[in-house]
């Protein structure tokens, strides 16, 4: 691993100067940090293995060069949020459910973000009159049982400021959830304190969504600062991206989603990774998705399985792109170890049409 970092590094030049990358490269880091945001913790620095070119964790968070090749079918918002926008900071994409988009700014910067054309430092977060209006709109629609903080990354924000978003949306009487999803745990296991654990806490039920892509991210550090989280009554499930070099293996993506429900942390999806611009060199195909669920599919215990999605480009929201074990007909159906077996259906009358039997 890298020697210790003691600051973010928010620069290509803090990336050389750290020996995360080799100095040839300064110049093409510079264009790409010119471009999209950089910034790297000292926990996730400290991951990272210099001497590795293919590490999986400097892939997730070191610029590259291939980063400023733009495909045609790549876009700045590729899961369009923006169709879906009624209001500053709302996503109203699903009726039960809406994202509220608190800040703009990340603790690091993933190179596959999908939405790395809107955040970055300077970018912000929701003024608060625009918070007002947002909150206004939510407490207006009494179909929104859900709210799902989002950004950005939300824990980013002030202890003091997530009681405020908190405290209010809890007076919302049809608000019945509140969703949180965040890199900070992997990214900054630190910020994780006892007042930002009671400031998530309301009477509503309250879930804090985890990002992590490889179980290396999973270190005593993070696995502390989940677990104050869920021993304050707080349940963490996890989101992952589907990333070439990364996590595109049975044995890694086993690791990882073991790894995370060892730290009491239910896997809940892994993201086909979306189409924004200067990522394909990240993405795999869904074929290789669906391979790798079959892979683990009766070989990792059902509690670690998440649900593989795809976000429909323009903002048609999320669907399940896991393999198919059923025939078309319905009448076989396929096991873990690829054998088919008969499936006795029943008719509309309730009789037995097909006869159990291995093939």
């Amino acid at each position: 691993m890298s020697a210790a970092v003691p600051n973010i590094l928010r620069t290509a030049s803090d990336i050389v100067d750290a020996g995360l990358a080799p100095r040839e490269r300064l110049k093409t880091l510079e264009q790409v940090a010119a471009r999209y945001a950089v910034a790297i913790t000292p926990a996730v620095a400290d991951l990272i293995d210099p001497s590795d070119p293919h590490d999986p964790i400097a892939r997730q968070f070191v610029p590259d060069g291939r980063e400023l090749q733009t495909k045609p079918e790549e876009s700045r918002d590729p899961i369009g949020d923006d169709a879906h926008s009624p209001v500053a900071g709302v996503v109203h994409r699903y009726p039960d459910r809406v994202l509220l988009k608190l800040v703009n700014a990340c603790a690091v910067y993933c190179r596959f973000c999908f939405r790395r054309e809107m955040v970055g430092p300077g970018r912000g977060g929701l003024a608060p009159a625009a918070l007002d209006r947002a909150l206004a709109y939510i407490g207006a629609h009494p179909d929104i049982w859900e709210v799902i903080l989002t950004g950005g990354d939300p824990l980013v924000l002030s202890a003091r400021r997530l009681r405020e978003v908190v405290r209010r949306l809890a007076a919302i009487e049809h608000v019945k959830v509140i969703r949180v999803h965040s890199r900070v745990p992997v990214a900054a296991p630190e910020r994780v304190t006892a007042a930002l654990v009671r400031a998530l806490r309301s009477d509503k039920a309250t879930f804090v969504v985890l990002h992590a892509n490889h179980p290396r991210e999973l270190t005593a550090d993070v696995r502390a600062a989940c677990a104050r989280l869920i021993d304050a009554g707080i349940p963490m499930l996890s989101q992952s991206v589907l990333l070439r070099g990364v996590n595109d293996n049975r044995e890694t993506l086993s690791a990882l989603l073991r790894a995370l429900v060892e730290c009491r942390i239910k896997p809940y999806y892994l993201h086909h990774a979306d189409l924004a611009p200067g990522t394909a060199h990240l993405r795999t195909t869904i074929a290789e998705g669906q391979a790798l669920m079959r892979a683990l599919h009766g070989r990792t215990s059902g509690l670690c399985l998440p649900t593989y999605v795809l976000d429909i480009p323009g903002g048609y929201g999320k669907s399940p792109i896991g393999p198919n074990y059923l025939s078309v007909d319905g009448a076989t159906v396929e096991d873990f170890n690829g054998r088919r077996h008969a499936y006795a259906a029943a008719d509309s009358s309730g009789a037995n049409t097909t006869a159990v039997s291995n093939s």
